[in-house]
């Protein structure tokens, strides 16, 4: 399936797509080549040009300006952080399946990790515009319900158990976009405020 017609599908008409995706007969290398890689890279690509370019607001008024350089690391960084957290979901995804009466499978929680990510990954472009950044959040909060409506037919759990093993995985996933945060808090570089815009 094309890339564009999997992000429609799976934003607009989640509950038939994911019948589709549990079906579906798909490598590791092609899903993260097709699809995890070129969505992942949307945030990163907007952190890079507004923070090279564009330069970031502070709240006071104040102005943020890194080099090229430095946005070129923050968006390497950001990049990383993204193939991480979505490999970190499949691995929780996968070993919690059990648990919630579901069957283990490394693909199968892959695709639940990736295909749930989608709203986040999309909205990332926000950034480009401060504030618009919580609608980035708003989209994220999205791929909580689509994680929710993925889990019974990719992972094969029961719809009653489908809630607990969402709530379990995200709390899980919380803890590990903290350890996350607070890692690439202390790798990236700090910018220097550059004074006022006028």
């Amino acid at each position: 399936m094309q890339l564009k017609e999997r992000v429609r599908n799976i934003l607009l008409e989640p509950k038939h797509e994911w019948e589709v995706i549990a079906g579906e007969d798909t490598g590791i290398g092609a899903l993260y080549r097709g699809y995890i890689v070129p969505l992942a890279a949307i945030g990163p690509v907007a952190l890079l040009v507004r923070f090279s370019f564009m330069g970031g607001g502070m709240s006071g008024g104040g102005h943020l300006q890194s080099s090229p350089w430095s946005g070129l690391g923050q968006a390497v960084l950001a990049f990383a952080l993204n193939m991480a957290a979505v490999f970190v979901l499949a691995l929780l995804v996968d070993v919690l399946a059990p648990t919630f009466g579901g069957r283990k499978n490394s693909v199968q929680a892959l695709k639940v990790a990736a295909y749930a990510s989608t709203p986040g990954w999309i909205a990332s472009v926000f950034v480009l515009v401060p504030i618009l950044t919580i609608l980035a959040l708003v989209a994220g909060s999205y791929g909580l319900y689509l994680l929710y409506l993925g889990l019974p037919p990719v992972m094969g759990a029961p719809r009653e158990r489908a809630l607990g093993y969402t709530v379990v995985v995200v709390i899980a996933v919380v803890l590990v976009y903290i350890v996350m945060g607070l890692v690439a808090g202390m790798v990236m570089p700090p910018m220097m405020p550059s004074g006022p815009v006028h």
